[in-house]
Formats: C-alpha cells, structure tokens, sequence
C-alpha cells in the first residue's frame, strides 16, 4: 500500500516471528512501511511484504549487525518496535540465577540494545518513534518475579529513553497489554482463564487490536506523545483486586 501512513519509512520489530510481534510486523506493511521482522529463529515466513533478519536481541552485537544491515540496504530506519520478550514459570523462592538473567537478557538488555543502537540511525534519518512492549503486569505485583521485575524496569528505562531522545526527534513510548489471545496465552491455560476472569470485558486483546496501538503510537498522528504509558488490558487494571465484583457494575 504506497500511499499508506509509513510510505517511504523503514520499520524493525522485534519477537516478530509469531503472535504480537507477527501481527505488528503486517500492520506497518499493510500501511506502506518497510518492514524487517527479527527473532532468534534461522528463518520465518511472517506475512506478505515483510522481510527476515535472525536477531538474538540479548547479544549487542548481534544488534549492531542487523541495524547495520537494515541502514546499509535501506538508508534509514524510521521506527522501532522493541516487542521480544519471553517469561519462566518460577516463584521468587525458586527462581534460578540462569533463569532470571536470561528473561532480563531477553526482555530488558534486549530492549536497551535496541534503543541504544537504533537511535542513532533514526536521528540520522530526520527522528522517529520507538515502541516498547512492557505488560499492565508494570503496574501491580505478578505472579513471575523475573518477568515482573523485567517489565517494571523496562517502563522506567521507556522513560528514560525518552527524555534523553527528544532533542533527536525520536518519541519513546510504551504499550501495556494485558490478556492477549496469542501463542504464549495459549501455552498457558490456567493461568490465562484466571486472567480473563478478573478482566471486566471478560476476554483477552486480540492481536489485531495491539497492533492498531503500537501503529498509532508509532504514526505521525501521535507527533506530540512520548514518555507515556499505554494500558490496553480491557479494563483490568482499573478493576485492581476487584475485578470480579467490577462485573457488577453498570449492569
């Protein structure tokens, strides 16, 4: 779609070889971008008008090579979408140190590498947006220590990255999902159904409906947002502990 709104722009998104990351990758295409999905997979066919770099997000090199690669066939790079992310079932008690270094590996130095080595490519291409995938999970305790503990500090460092990105061009913004109906939710009944069930809208955000945000944020339509955080959870955050009894209301 040429005239689409990311005409013209160079678009990275990573985690994209399925689920959010998938769906987010065909959503720029859709509207005109150039799109290089990435994850630590030899290969993926994604979708129609999106190309495949192999990305191991918690390696800086790695990073550095595929930033090189996308500048250097392309010329810019417009926008970053900083979606990989992986979670282990443990508690704080049983947590390994392997374990916890690798969900903050993956899901917070991954994030960091991305922004520290794409910002200079987006500066250099006239500015651009950065898009994180944290987790309403950043605002209240979780059940995953690790997981929990990687998305509070990727919220922090989201803002962060926003003031030290500003004078650049580059908007940092971060999307905040609860429930999403995905490969991951569906790998993990028990705990999904418990999630929708203290979910006033009583489902899971489809993937479509994540991508549709990450976009805007992305858009010139969101010129003057940056440093803020998006909650799209279908109201469970505002239900808090009384997400049950919030079926009530209105009703």
């Amino acid at each position: 779609m040429a005239d689409g709104r990311f005409a013209g722009k160079v678009v990275l998104v990573t985690g994209a070889a399925r689920g959010q990351g998938a769906a987010e990758a065909c959503r720029f295409a859709a509207e005109g971008a150039t799109v290089i999905g990435c994850d630590v997979h030899d290969s993926a066919e994604i979708g129609d008008g999106v190309g495949y770099a192999r990305l191991d997000v918690s390696s800086r090199a790695a990073w550095a090579g595929v930033v090189a690669d996308v500048v250097g066939e392309h010329g810019r790079l417009d926008v970053l979408v900083n979606n990989a992310g992986i979670g282990v079932l443990e508690t704080l008690a049983t947590v390994t140190p392997e374990d916890w270094s690798r969900v903050m590996a993956v899901n917070l130095d991954g994030a960091m590498y991305g922004m520290q080595l794409c910002a200079p490519a987006m500066r250099d291409s006239g500015g651009g947006a950065i898009v994180n995938t944290v987790s309403a999970a950043a605002f209240y305790g979780f059940a995953l220590p690790a997981y929990n503990a990687s998305k509070w500090a990727l919220r922090g460092l989201t803002k962060t990255a926003a003031l030290e990105f500003v004078g650049w061009g580059i908007r940092v913004n971060a999307v905040h999902p609860g429930l999403v109906t995905s490969p991951m939710s569906d790998g993990a009944a028990e705990m999904t159904e418990k999630i929708r069930l203290a979910t006033p809208m009583r489902r899971g955000a489809t993937l479509e409906e994540i991508a549709a945000l990450v976009a805007f944020l992305a858009s010139d339509e969101a010129s003057f947002i940056t440093g803020s955080d998006f909650v799209i959870d279908g109201g469970l955050l505002a239900a808090g502990a009384m997400g049950e009894v919030s079926y009530d209301f209105g009703s």
